[in-house]
């Protein structure tokens, strides 16, 4: 598995730190499930859901797309306030 390193304001790792020895778990198990939780997944899952959804549209791929492009924006103003 690749390695990463990161740096926290010492208080959030403090605060990591004592979250995974609470619950008994690895700070990375801790990060990675974060990561999951705010939508960060491999990119074959995520092509994966796309092909599901868009099977089930009935869209072209163009179509696709721009509703695509739609959402992505209007989640962005929604989210950015």
């Amino acid at each position: 598995m690749p390695r990463l390193t990161i740096s926290l304001p010492d208080r959030t790792h403090r605060a990591l730190k004592e979250t995974a020895a609470r619950q008994n778990r690895s700070m990375g198990s801790i990060i990675e499930e974060s990561l999951e939780l705010r939508g960060v997944r491999p990119y074959d899952t995520a092509k994966e859901i796309v092909a599901r959804a868009r099977a089930k549209s009935g869209l072209t791929a163009d179509e696709a797309m721009v509703l695509a492009v739609e959402e992505t924006r209007r989640f962005r103003e929604e989210t950015s306030d």
